[in-house]
């Protein structure tokens, strides 16, 4: 305190002021300078014009209350990093009031204890705010002296004059710092951007570009600057942004924007071509047209849509099939007729051999389509079954192949055909006789080339399936008729499996009859007794022309009427019995049986051998040949089929 005392002792009153030397020193002081080196330049000049012992410029930052030095001066020194809370201080009253503010003299008498003001021996000081043009506080100017200050118009002006020297430079540098921020978002938002931006000249020269526009078009971004860009257009694209150009131009200021509808035809360097979602903007920098083409290639959303599409077909086809399938049950019976099946079955279940599994209806068919399916390589792809009699011929093209969106009336929207659905895995064709004839050539192709293409479109897909047909029809009379193509039958036809009628497979008629009502019993909650000797006689002695469907109904309906836990056949089997059981019942009861002729009896014989040889796959001799199950010798046989005129179809 005695150095402060000692410091005012003798110091000369504050000087007159050389307004014209003042001004000068502004200009002179200030004129070349920007940024933090004229806030220096202007403190040190401010403190020269006005002959004040300290003056400083400062920032305010609200949410600290406190002042940042952007350059402070005290004597001879500069103090670096100086940064103050406003409380308490003269300051405060500068900021918060947003006002003008000079304590000419006895300033300590107002601040007795703020350090600062003792420290340096102040008498005077004045500060005013630095301001915004919306009136907000940006900082302050302030000086401070050792010797009264007195209020003069002159100094009043040459201190406002620095103050809006100093807020005008202030407002500068935060509008600079505003767009070196906004500048670096806006850089930093295009360059993270998925999609490519470029930004072409008038003359449709690429003069920028960000990085997804070096993915997107495959090549470096020196391979894009510099070049004409309707060279990674197609000639249609070139046409249509060019007329898009012309377009904007046309539009007022600030309209002068556009989304292209459908999008562009890009090419990359190398030649691909990949189609592109677009929007183009027009601007101007200094009377210079320029325009921002933003590109997505839309290739990979167009292959995902296209995938959740086929995935949601299958899964809506998958579910439709499991749905049928819960009436099916694994293959069961132990006649030699069926072993020799499931011995086909595993002889080609692991080619790729298109299969033709013909039977009556009712035998099994898909049965032992999905069992080939099942057992071969292609057991984890879908197994997709076509029922070609079930689809009305004039879709059935569509259902075999899919079709394009407005391909007919009623086409609403792309659809996946059956063997895009199948690819990598097993199509099974049933009732494939139904299929009509004028699309018989289509499969075949198909078939040949595993190519074709969709209904409306005329773009060629491949596909990798393995066919398996089945039909109860006889295809070798169709084939005469000329409803059927015998190129077709002869690729289909490739391992032929015969599934034997239910009436030729002995006992398994009362395994499989086991299995339905221990299922039909389960189902119901019912406790059902074994099938008695005569149910069982009587389901082996019925016909079964509905096979193993019809035996599944028969047992469902018996489980259903069955009475003090006991199948109830009486009402479940159908009225008509075979020929041989109302034979029988006539000679027991005294009635004259009906008496054939030789040319029914050579009918019933041959139709019966063609039957057994069917069943065996025309062998006729051996374990499983015909003659064993018809108790024949074999030599007999091969005589009778001369005498009745049998042949094997395809000789």
């Amino acid at each position: 305190m005695q150095e402060v005392q000692k410091a005012r002792v003798g110091v000369v009153p504050f000087r007159k002021l050389d307004e014209d030397a003042a001004l000068r020193t502004i200009l002179e002081g200030t004129a070349i300078e920007t940024g933090r080196r004229f806030f220096y330049a202007l403190v040190e000049n401010l403190a020269k014009a006005l002959g004040t012992y300290g003056a400083w410029v400062t920032e305010y930052l609200p949410e600290k209350r406190k002042l940042k030095a952007l350059a402070f001066r005290m004597g001879d020194e500069w103090l670096e990093n100086w940064e103050n809370a406003i409380d308490g201080t003269p300051c405060e009253v500068v900021v918060t009031g947003a006002r003008f503010v000079h304590y000419p003299d006895k300033v300590l008498d107002f601040y007795p204890d703020y350090p600062d003001i003792k420290a340096v021996g102040a008498v005077s000081y004045m500060g005013v705010p630095l301001q915004s043009v919306n009136g907000s506080v940006l900082g302050h100017l302030a000086v401070l002296d050792r010797r009264p200050m007195p209020e003069t118009p002159r100094s009043l002006a040459i201190f406002q004059i620095f103050a809006t020297r100093a807020a005008a430079e202030l407002q500068r540098l935060r509008a600079e710092a505003e767009v070196r921020e906004r500048e670096e978002k806006l850089g930093r938002l295009i360059d993270n951007a998925l999609d490519a931006i470029l930004e072409l000249d008038h003359d449709l020269q690429v003069t920028h570009v960000n990085p997804a526009a070096e993915k997107v078009f495959r090549c470096s971004t020196g391979q894009l600057v510099g070049q004409n860009f309707q060279s990674f257009l197609s000639s249609d694209g070139v046409d249509k942004l060019s007329r898009l150009i012309r377009e904007l131009e046309a539009r007022p200021q600030g309209e002068q924007y556009l989304w292209i509808a459908g999008g562009l035809e890009a090419v990359c360097p190398g030649g691909k071509a990949f189609p592109a979602e677009a929007s183009l903007s027009r601007f101007e920098v200094q009377r210079k047209a320029f325009y921002a083409l933003i590109l997505r290639n839309v290739n990979e959303r167009l292959e995902a849509e296209q995938k959740i599409h086929s995935l949601t077909v299958e899964a809506e086809y998958l579910r439709e099939e499991i749905k049928a399938l819960h009436n099916f049950d694994q293959i069961l019976g132990q006649s030699d007729s069926l072993l020799q099946v499931l011995r086909n079955v595993q002889q080609v279940a692991e080619t790729d051999a298109m299969v033709l599994i013909s039977g009556e209806t009712g035998t099994g068919k898909e049965l032992v389509a999905r069992a080939i399916h099942a057992a071969s390589r292609r057991r984890e792809k879908p197994f997709v079954k076509v029922n070609c009699a079930a689809i009305p011929s004039t879709l059935i093209e569509s259902e075999f192949f899919g079709h394009e969106k407005g391909a007919f009336t009623g086409a609403t929207s792309k659809r996946e055909g059956r063997f895009a659905l199948a690819d990598s895995g097993t199509l099974f064709l049933d009732e494939v006789g139904e299929i009509p004839f004028d699309l018989q050539a289509k499969l075949l192709r198909v078939l040949q080339e595993g190519e074709f293409e969709p209904v409306g479109s005329s773009h060629t897909r491949k596909v990798d399936v393995r066919v398996l047909a089945a039909t109860n029809r006889n295809l070798q009379q169709a084939l005469k008729a000329g409803s059927f193509r015998e190129d077709l039958y002869y690729r289909l036809n490739v391992f032929p499996i015969h599934v034997p009628p239910l009436r030729h497979r002995g006992n398994d008629v009362v395994l499989l009859a086991s299995a339905f009502m221990v299922k039909f019993a389960k189902k119901m909650g019912r406790v059902l007794q074994p099938i008695s000797p005569d149910s069982i006689r009587r389901l082996q002695s019925y016909n079964w022309p509905g096979n193993v469907r019809e035996l599944e109904n028969v047992i469902e309906r018996a489980v259903i009427t069955a009475q003090d836990g006991r199948l109830d056949l009486d009402h479940a089997l159908p009225e008509t019995t075979p020929i041989q059981s109302v034979e029988a019942e006539g000679s027991k009861a005294g009635l004259n049986p009906k008496i054939r002729t030789i040319e029914e009896l050579e009918e019933l014989e041959r139709h019966n051998m063609i039957q057994a040889l069917e069943s065996c796959d025309w062998k006729v001799a051996g374990e499983n040949g015909a003659a064993r199950m018809l108790k024949m010798n074999p030599s007999t046989l091969t005589s009778r089929m001369k005498a009745l005129g049998i042949r094997r179809p395809r000789e």
